[in-house]
């Protein structure tokens, strides 16, 4: 105990009690008033603590087999299960987990306790209720357990986009290790939306590919009956800054973009895009993709998915005799048909990876997307801009397989979850009365054709449709890059389909600045008509290859922006459209040419939509074009850009990731972690 005639060191010259004072006051200054209010509740009832309980009354079904042969845990699990309130004697019966990415807490009014971080997680735990009474009704026991996911609108520009992508892998990491800590569980269902939660529960399902398992989306929202689109809206800042839109327009338009409360956005992003892919995969039910949140065949899609897991574990009938590759190339197909987001180009593989199959490669993607004409109309490829709730009623992913089916592209004795080929799901749809009434529904409520939104081969040529991506090579792309070609405007589209552009090059190591030069902030000198951004170091070494979409949005909804090209090793919304090339590879901090241009380097940008081959090169400097072949000698020469670096604010924890996805084949192996590459780049492998 300090003696009063001792000042403390800091105030050496002080006498006793000032020096006391100045010390309780330095601490002080950031000292909550009032704490004791946060340590005690003086009208707290302590006689309401009790010691004991009676416990549950009944009796566990034991036998003398469980005694003799259950290990401890097992036996000991169903004293848990009698003590949350589960009925003693049926304690034992047949355990079905279900797990989801539920976030937010609602009251049963819907009213929010607390918020989630996005409407795609935030009616999900109606979709578990009403699973987990069908299991009740079944007469097995269900177990939920949850990893909440977080939004890749609400972190756009911010730090937290470089957390995106690595989180997939580690829930993945975490849901697998939930289906393994129930150990006596006979199926799982997993439920989820979005970006990043739907596709780590693809990776958790696959991974746990000896059991039965099957997937439940999400759904979509709504859009607003009048106002802009979930996509649209992000760019209310950058239209505000050109003068395009009024503070007032914003405040309206940005209230009421998300017009339900639950499901993900109402465009094909990445969310969507994963949805139909899980379907095409055969993990969910038919006609599951892009179904409306919250509303009665939503539910019913989740009583069903209940069902379908128990049946299956009846059969004995796994995962893994699913997900084949005969249907990761139906899932392929289905998204070159869809049009959907390129983020899928690091799900899929990842997918494949979990599941024990060969990961596509590029090539792979590039041999399909020349095979299959892209079908459907729907934000934000258009031509028209129908919102995913209209693919869903003009049929969704059946009535899009069965014109795939009549090109002979499918493979048809690949399974679905609920036990039956491909081949005769299709059958069924084609003649069922669901398929009828959900078209019926479309043209009833919006008066749209159903033909207009998942159009046949044949219209969807005469409307000009192209196949979904290209993957274009060249100088500043040696191993390669891709484009949502489909969705460039056609109107900076020369007559024989391809896409052609030089400009100067404007490079960026940061979004944030990318964005201020786009907006014309002070004291950036403006992105104008003719410019190609040059965004770089943002790739998984640099930052977690965060998604850029505050930089394609707002070029696409600007009046100049389909002017301007934007190549980039980062990667891109699902609903980014315009002329942008992403995933360029090596990235710039891996050594890759990008890394080394120069603002005001001529870059010269093709992208042929028909063939789907393109190019992306340093041709010119200094106001000299000196072609292609020279342009790769001098950036053989040069150093890397000065400012390139990796980002200040990228977590350890995405280093980290960074780091086991580039031992694992990187972006284009889907940014896995591969643990035998991993343990070999150590030097741990087996001997």
């Amino acid at each position: 105990m300090m003696e009063e005639s001792s000042a403390p060191e800091s105030f050496p010259s002080l006498k006793p009690s000032i020096a006391k004072e100045r010390a309780m006051s330095s601490v002080g200054s950031s000292e909550v008033r009032d704490w004791s209010s946060l340590i005690d509740s003086p009208e707290l009832d302590w006689n309401g603590v009790f010691t004991s309980a009676e416990g549950p009354r009944g009796t566990l079904p034991l036998t003398d087999e469980m005694l003799r042969l259950w290990p401890s845990g097992d036996l000991f699990g169903l004293t848990q299960n009698a003590g949350m309130g589960w009925t003693p004697s049926e304690a034992a019966r047949d355990p079905y987990l279900i797990l989801s990415t539920q976030g937010g807490l609602r009251d049963v009014d819907g009213e929010p306790i607390a918020l989630g971080y996005h409407t795609g997680h935030w009616e999900i735990g109606l979709l578990v209720k009403e699973a987990a009474e069908e299991f009740k009704r079944l007469g097995v026991v269900p177990f939920a357990a949850m990893v909440s996911d977080p939004c890749d609108g609400r972190t756009q520009g911010t730090r937290g986009m470089m957390d995106s992508l690595p989180y997939r892998n580690d829930a993945a990491v975490v849901f697998r290790r939930l289906i393994r800590s129930l150990p006596r569980r006979k199926g799982v269902l997993g439920i989820a939306t979005c970006d990043k939660g739907l596709p780590a529960m693809m990776l958790a399902l696959a991974g746990s590919k000896q059991l039965p398992s099957v997937l439940v989306p999400g759904g979509v929202t709504l859009p607003p009956s009048s106002g802009e689109d979930a996509g649209k809206i992000q760019t209310i800042g950058a239209r505000y800054a050109h003068g395009e839109i009024t503070l007032e327009e914003a405040a309206e338009l940005g209230c009421r973009a998300c017009a339900s409360p639950g499901g993900g956005c109402q465009f094909l992003g990445t969310a969507a895009t994963a949805q139909v892919v899980g379907e095409a995969l055969g993990m969910s039910a038919p006609h599951s993709a892009l179904i409306p949140s919250g509303q009665p065949v939503w539910l019913d899609l989740a009583r069903r998915s209940a069902r379908a897991v128990v049946e299956l574990a009846q059969r004995g009938l796994a995962l893994e005799k699913i997900v084949t590759d005969a249907a990761l190339r139906n899932a392929m197909i289905a998204h070159a048909a869809f049009g959907g987001s390129t983020n899928l180009l690091l799900h899929l593989p990842a997918i494949a990876h979990a599941a024990g199959l060969r990961r596509p490669d590029v090539g792979d993607w590039r041999e399909i997307n020349a095979k299959v004409p892209r079908l459907v109309s729907v934000l934000p490829n258009g031509p028209e801009y129908h919102p995913t709730i209209r693919a869903y009623l003009a049929g969704g992913v059946p009535e899009v397989m069965l014109h795939l089916r009549g090109l002979g592209l499918l493979d048809e004795s690949a399974l679905n979850v609920v036990g039956a080929p491909l081949g005769r799901v299709l059958d069924w749809w084609e003649a069922s009365e669901r398929r009828k009434r959900a078209r019926e529904r479309l043209h009833q409520a919006d008066g749209v054709d159903p033909d207009d939104v998942i159009m046949s081969p044949e219209r969807a040529r005469e409307r000009g449709l192209t196949s979904t991506v290209t993957f274009p090579h060249g100088n500043l792309a040696p191993e390669g890059a891709v484009i949502k070609s489909t969705a460039i405007d056609p109107s900076v589209v020369d007559a024989d389909g391809v896409y052609r552009k030089t400009g100067p090059a404007r490079v960026f190591t940061r979004e944030r600045d990318a964005v201020a030069a786009i907006k014309g902030r002070e004291g950036f000198v403006p992105v104008r008509a003719g410019d190609i951004v040059v965004l770089i170091g943002r790739g998984p070494i640099g930052a977690g290859m965060e998604e850029i979409y505050q930089v394609t949005s707002a070029l696409r909804h600007l009046s100049f922006g389909k002017h301007v090209a934007v190549l980039t090793d980062a990667r891109f919304s699902g609903v980014s459209t315009g002329a942008c090339v992403g995933h360029i590879s090596p990235e710039a901090l891996a050594g890759g040419p990008l890394g080394k241009v120069r603002d005001g380097d001529l870059i010269r940008v093709v992208v042929d939509r028909g063939n789907l081959e393109g190019s992306i090169d340093l041709i010119g400097g200094d106001g000299v074009e000196f072609g292609v072949e020279e342009g790769a000698r001098i950036l053989a020469r040069r150093e890397p850009h000065p400012n390139l670096s990796p980002d200040p604010d990228m977590p350890d924890d995405t280093r980290l990731w960074a780091a086991l996805q580039a031992v694992s084949g990187g972006a284009w192996g889907g940014c896995v972690h591969d643990v035998e590459a991993i343990l070999a780049a150590l030097g741990m492998g087996a001997k």
